[in-house]
């Protein structure tokens, strides 16, 4: 049965979001708000959580895991980004997109598409997840929870908590936090490819 935490949106409380950190530390897989709609998340070394995602998802290899860092800089310790490629990044974080970029060997290899050796990353601009890195201190490996079946991401914690409730070992809930995933951009090939159009504009990478 998982448990149920309760934060305020613009303040949470430390002492949660320490719980939370703590259990992420411990290989618990925990469902959680960001700024474009509620996403699972467990440990980058996680070989249980990434399964879990992947069974709850039903993702086959082909999918792109998301490493969602705190800071620009704990995402270069992730991904190699070139110099026309950073300020295009920089300039979108933090923000509603995800960008897919070639891995550095931090990155488990059960975590990179299995031909290209990309992963995706994402600066997320929303309190509670800020608040939840910062606590944590690394990454964390995450998949917008998106349902098989169903088009749109869910969006409340207490529905998370009911229909997850023996899939997840917790739910973070800081209130509504909207339906649309974020804008994936593909700069894979040091082009952006736009393989997704969510919530980030896509306006400067056309």
């Amino acid at each position: 049965m998982a448990k149920y935490f309760d934060v305020h949106p613009e303040n949470p409380q430390r002492r949660t979001i320490s719980t939370m950190a703590d259990s992420i530390r411990s290989g618990a897989l925990i469902a959680y708000p960001t700024d474009s709609c509620y996403a699972l998340g467990c440990r980058i070394g996680s070989r249980d959580g990434i399964g879990r995602i992947r069974s709850i998802r039903e993702l086959d290899d082909r999918h792109h895991f998301t490493l969602v860092c705190q800071n620009f800089a704990q995402l270069g310790q992730f991904v190699h980004v070139d110099n026309d490629v950073f300020r295009a990044v920089k300039a979108a974080t933090p923000g509603s997109y995800t960008f897919i970029l070639p891995a550095t060997k931090e990155v488990p290899r059960q975590l990179l598409h299995p031909k290209k050796k990309t992963v995706g990353v994402r600066i997320p601009d929303h309190v509670v997840t800020q608040a939840l890195l910062e606590e944590l201190g690394e990454p964390l490996l995450s998949s917008t929870l998106l349902l098989p079946g169903e088009d749109e991401p869910m969006t409340q914690g207490w529905e998370i908590k009911e229909r997850l409730d023996h899939a997840v070992d917790a739910v973070l809930d800081s209130g509504d936090c909207g339906t649309e995933p974020t804008t994936v951009i593909d700069f894979s090939s040091g082009e952006p490819e736009i393989v997704r159009r969510g919530a980030g504009d896509t306006t400067r990478f056309e």
